[in-house]
């Protein structure tokens, strides 16, 4: 009878119970598979068959329930989900933040602009408070729709147990290598690098520092900016993607960040610092070490615009002395922070496995026509920015 129940529960396929989040504390792991059991949602993915179960249809006769049918329902929810995030990030972000500078200016507010160029002009105060509205609510305005079709707990959202402090350092320490690896000023997007040129006027002796809403706008740039994009990335879209595991969670959010950029220069160092962040946030348990790789990230590429607002010769010195010392102290703190966890490092990664290979997941992911086409227009627009 032993021999016979434990071959029964062998031949029991359930999904929910063979994926474990084992970065995560037990209660995160609960709550995680309480959501994904709600049977009105279509992004939640739940399974369970028996193997040697047969169901017989009058009009088919005897049929199997399909792990990849299921597969291919919560996928498909999943990414629609994710193509409508990220239009209305791209229509807030493009169209109504436009709009927006259009009306103020009809108005009379001293904010100008045109729909053939980027760039932003007016009073200083009036551009940065526009646009630090506009980028705020074109990640907050995703976030909250992402979290109202979820369904899904805070908790499981937004992962928050600090499982590994050490983690988090080691995280900060990779982030500064990659800024290394990707030191292009241009990375910034092309808006932000208009503000900042806006503040930086070479034939003036007026210090940036002196003026108020520079301070604003680096500080907005630079924290604020950085955990409303990581909330975005990190947050309810990269809970669902790892019900198919880690990997692809990470994959497909990765590319969602580099699509987002819609800038040709900027993809290389998105990929890598959402690779960075991704992997950060899963070893150490908390979304915050992805904070703090994002705004590492911003606070290189500042440094590198304040480095070039010195028209000396020594100005080519002295930001190739502050990139390689930044290079060789994020290496330092990687390095200890890996020599002193020896082998004490545990599996933290979900991994899930199915009769479709990762590859064709992703491919399928990937083809869904609503996140089709917006990464298509994404990319013509990133292609439209490089040429012109």
């Amino acid at each position: 009878m032993k021999n016979a129940a434990i071959t029964q529960k062998k031949d029991i396929i359930n999904v929910i119970n063979d994926l474990d989040p084992t970065v995560q504390s037990k209660e995160y792991n609960d709550k995680f598979r309480e959501w994904r059991r709600s049977k009105n949602n279509p992004c939640t993915f739940r399974f369970e068959t028996n193997a040697k179960e047969k169901v017989f249809n009058d009009s088919r006769g005897f049929e199997n329930k399909s792990l990849p049918e299921a597969e291919c329902r919560t996928i498909t929810a999943i990414m629609r989900l994710i193509g409508l995030a990220m239009l209305i990030y791209i229509t807030i972000d493009n169209v109504l933040g436009t709009a927006i500078i259009y009306i103020l200016d009809f108005i009379g507010i001293n904010i100008h602009t045109n729909i053939f160029s980027s760039a932003v002009y007016g009073g200083a105060t009036a551009i940065v408070a526009t646009m630090v509205a506009i980028s705020c609510l074109a990640l907050i305005a995703p976030v909250i729709y992402l979290h109202k079709k979820l369904k899904m707990p805070f908790k499981v959202e937004f992962m928050s147990t600090v499982n590994d402090s050490a983690e988090i350092l080691s995280s900060i320490g990779m982030a500064m290598v990659v800024c290394t690896i990707v030191c292009l000023p241009s990375a910034y997007s092309s808006s932000a690098r208009d503000i900042y040129n806006y503040f930086r006027p070479i034939d003036t002796d007026l210090s940036i520092w002196n003026q108020k809403e520079f301070v604003i706008y680096t500080i907005f740039e630079i924290i604020v900016l950085s955990i409303l994009t990581e909330a975005f990335l990190r947050g309810g879209l990269f809970a669902a993607l790892r019900q198919f595991g880690d990997s692809f969670a990470i994959a497909v959010t990765t590319i969602v960040a580099a699509l987002l950029t819609r800038d040709i220069y900027e993809m290389p160092a998105a990929i890598l610092i959402s690779i960075v962040a991704s992997v950060g946030m899963l070893r150490s348990g908390t979304i915050i070490t992805a904070f703090f790789v994002r705004i590492i990230y911003k606070l290189y590429l500042f440094a590198l615009i304040i480095l070039e607002v010195d028209t000396s010769s020594s100005m080519m010195i002295n930001r190739n002395l502050f990139m390689l010392s930044v290079f060789i102290i994020g290496v330092a703190i990687s390095m200890a922070v890996q020599l002193t966890k020896g082998r004490r490092h545990k599996k933290v990664f979900a991994a899930y496995r199915s009769e479709v290979t990762a590859a064709s997941r992703l491919t399928f992911a990937l083809r869904r026509l609503l996140f089709f086409t917006i990464a298509g227009i994404c990319l013509l627009q990133a292609l439209i920015n490089a040429l012109f």
